[in-house]
């Protein structure tokens, strides 16, 4: 199988992504989904810009950013 590095970015954010919602820890989960959701995005450029995919990511990152600072100035 011949897979295109967009593609292979794709899928990785695909595991990524699915991997962090087997996480028992929300702070592990939304790091992981963090990482999934830059993935996601850089995977949405490489598709010659797809905004629905960057778009999503973009929301769904914002929001794991603001509940991670939320935890970490609360500590």
């Amino acid at each position: 199988m011949n897979f295109t590095t967009t593609e292979l970015i794709g899928y990785l954010a695909s595991l990524v992504l699915m991997i962090s919602f087997l996480m028992k820890n929300i702070i592990k989960l939304r790091i992981i989904n963090s990482i999934g959701a830059i993935l996601f995005i850089g995977y949405g450029i490489m598709l010659a810009i797809s905004w629905p995919i960057i778009i999503t990511n973009a929301f769904i990152l914002c929001v794991n950013t603001y509940y991670l600072m939320k935890h970490y100035n609360q500590s």
